[in-house]
């Protein structure tokens, strides 16, 4: 059944997308707020996957035990939900760090679900127990991706450094046990990354996703950030890979090469970006980002916690509709590959 918050957030979605079209013809304009967030629950991790800006400060932290602070408290999601006033019709709760590592995701679920927006997550499953699988189910989650790149240790490690194959596929026996007993409708995914390292089970992971308890299974391309000479864990068929290799033997994405070649055909500003005018990221500190690309937090647009202090009046809408997010928008429209988050954006 539609609500009066289902109905605004609908109509939201459709100001944004008419402002997408509007910008290829040169119209600039943003909807009112965006229709999807990406929010961080938490922005640490227990494996150390080697193209994952989060592995790089891992051992930092551990050295100086500054485990404290990296959770977003309920208090800060509440106002982040209070912000959306209806507008916001997806949620998902992952951005750099392990999600499960924050004992009160179940309950911002829960907020979410209860305010009528769609949730999902993602995760490495280390974490999840019998116990957190019902709590996400009864949550409402409306969709979980498992990560699992191998169906065996050797090939799952080569990349998911730190993690177990065993502990994932417990992890999704809890979940489909859970969703059974319960009758939940969380749709559970498994989402593998096309890696040189587990291309020899492709095959095997779609004849047995199912019996391993997912309901749908999704084959991802591999970001690197070290790509431009290659890398040991890149597919051996380019036709899998982000990457296109060049004459000179170095390695450039594909869409900068297809979108590069297009405008200058055609005498035209780079295609516009859809992402900036949908939704945005909030961190687990508050840092309003334009893109969840922006792994390194180059571009803080503002910060939604400031409201929280005393004078401020830095609200999400604000944010939205400040002169540094405009200014980036029309800088990425007009000239999108001189930004170098955009490099490997798969859009």
């Amino acid at each position: 059944m539609l609500t009066l918050v289902s109905i605004k957030s609908l109509y939201n979605h459709f100001l944004a997308e008419c402002c997408y079209a509007l910008s290829h013809i040169g119209i600039a304009c943003v909807p009112p707020m965006p229709t999807f967030l990406s929010v961080e629950p938490a922005n640490i991790c227990q494996l150390r996957c080697p193209q994952c800006p989060v592995s790089l400060t891992v051992v930092q932290r551990e050295l100086s035990k500054e485990i404290q602070g990296h959770f977003m408290t309920l208090e800060h999601f509440r106002h982040i939900l209070a912000q959306t006033q209806g507008y916001v019709h997806t949620i998902q709760f992952f951005f750099q760090g392990e999600p499960l590592l924050n004992k009160d995701l179940p309950e911002m679920i829960r907020l979410a679900h209860e305010a009528h927006i769609y949730t999902l997550t993602s995760t490495n499953a280390q974490a999840l127990t019998p116990l957190l699988a019902e709590q996400l189910i009864q949550a409402g989650l409306d969709r979980i991706i498992v990560s699992m790149d191998g169906l065996s240790e050797q090939s799952y490690t080569a990349y998911r450094q730190g993690g177990s194959l065993h502990q994932v596929l417990q992890g999704l026996t809890y979940l489909r046990n859970a969703k059974d007993r319960l009758g939940g409708r969380t749709h559970i995914e498994l989402q593998c990354l096309r890696l040189r390292s587990n291309e020899h089970e492709w095959n095997m992971f779609r004849r047995s996703y199912r019996q391993m308890g997912a309901d749908s299974l999704t084959f991802k391309t591999a970001q690197f950030y070290d790509y431009e000479q290659g890398n040991p864990l890149m597919p051996s068929d380019e036709k899998y890979s982000r990457y296109h290799r060049l004459p000179d033997g170095t390695y450039q994405p594909k869409n900068r090469l297809t979108h590069r070649a297009l405008c200058i055909v055609h005498r035209q500003p780079h295609k516009s970006c859809r992402r900036l005018l949908t939704g945005c990221v909030i961190t687990v500190k508050g840092d309003v980002l334009p893109c969840c690309f922006d792994k390194s937090h180059r571009y803080v647009m503002g910060n939604i916690f400031d409201e929280i202090k005393e004078n401020s009046s830095s609200t999400l809408r604000t944010i939205w509709h400040n002169q540094a997010f405009q200014n980036f928008r029309r800088q990425v429209r007009l000239s999108r590959f001189t930004f170098p988050i955009c490099t490997n954006c798969t859009e």
